[in-house]
């Protein structure tokens, strides 16, 4: 594209400037954005989106895999896709070019696991794992409650408002009201009449026999048992996605999500994506479905070869 190379943003970046002389209220910063085409003239489908904090112009498209990393399904989000799903917002909302997107990341998230549900209705998964684009109450309350995931792992985003009530730190966990210390999860629990519920006790209390024994030095109730809070997880799905966020399970699931990472890095390295000399839509679905389609391919080889740590490795793979 064109528009990608760097010397078609800085030619508006210095229109920007001339037209900020005359006006000294001209802003060239929202000025600068305002003179980007929204699409590329070679093909109306390439749209202007803001990504990894810069600008360029891209088709976008959605990879969603399993923990392994092996692709489960595909979306290329075009007017197919738009035509589908009416529910999508069309047009930019507001002047920032940092919130447009298009269809960003927490849009989509709705739309294209619906459609991988109708696709796969046999396959269930209890953990779901992304980053923190997708941090918002909705998502998170359509994760739990509509998709039935266990847990899911997504990180804060510091964009968002933060919702920690008082006396507990930034992961959900209560803090002790005399030093501020973490108290100490001791899972959840509930029942068929309860709603689920999490347990934190004193960080002073030990373990003795099948009870705990509070042996903290300054007790802050004459409780034997020590200072015991109950979390309802369903009244803030942010801070108690299925799983305490300061919970080492927590960090060791999200370092796994590197795995989807390399999956997409070898669609567009290894399988040539981003190589393409050619903006159709119609060749870039083939293309996307194509590289899929390899990729699984390679998983069904490393499977008869009866060597599983290549499946997402095809380079490798090829050579063996």
């Amino acid at each position: 594209m064109a528009e990608n190379n760097p010397k078609f943003a800085v030619s508006k970046g210095q229109q920007a400037k001339y037209c900020a002389k005359s006006d000294p209220s001209y802003d060239t910063g929202s000025g600068g954005h305002a003179l980007m085409p929204q699409a590329a003239a070679s093909n109306p489908a390439v749209k202007n989106l803001y990504i990894n904090g810069h600008f360029c112009y891209a088709q976008k498209a959605v990879i969603v895999t399993n923990g392994l990393g092996i692709m489960r399904h595909l979306e290329l989000l075009d007017e197919d896709f738009r035509v589908k799903h009416p529910e999508v917002p069309r047009e930019k909302r507001t002047k920032s070019p940092e919130i447009d997107k298009e269809i960003g990341d927490s849009t989509a998230l709705k739309p294209v696991l619906r459609d991988f549900r109708a696709a796969h209705p046999a396959l269930r998964y209890g953990t779901f794992s992304a980053d923190a684009a997708f941090d918002s109450f909705d998502n998170l309350s359509f994760l739990l409650n509509e998709c039935r995931v266990k847990r899911a792992v997504i990180p804060f985003n510091p964009r968002n408002a933060p919702l920690t009530p008082p006396h507990f730190n930034e992961h959900g966990t209560p803090l002790c009201p005399l030093d501020d210390k973490p108290f100490v999860p001791m899972g959840g629990g509930g029942g068929p009449h309860r709603s689920p519920r999490l347990k934190f006790v004193c960080p002073g209390a030990q373990r003795q026999g099948t009870t705990m024994v509070n042996r903290c030095p300054t007790p802050c109730t004459s409780s034997g048992y020590g200072r015991c809070v109950y979390v309802n997880p369903d009244k803030n799905l942010r801070l108690y996605p299925g799983i305490s966020r300061d919970a080492p399970d927590f960090a060791a699931i999200y370092t796994q999500r590197t795995a989807v990472e390399r999956s997409i890095s070898s669609l567009k390295e290894t399988l040539c994506l981003q190589n393409r000399k050619t903006s159709n839509v119609l060749t870039t679905k083939a293309d996307l479905f194509l590289a899929g389609i390899v990729q699984l391919l390679c998983v069904l080889l490393a499977g008869k070869l009866h060597r599983p740590a290549l499946a997402r490795r095809t380079r490798l793979l090829l050579a063996a």
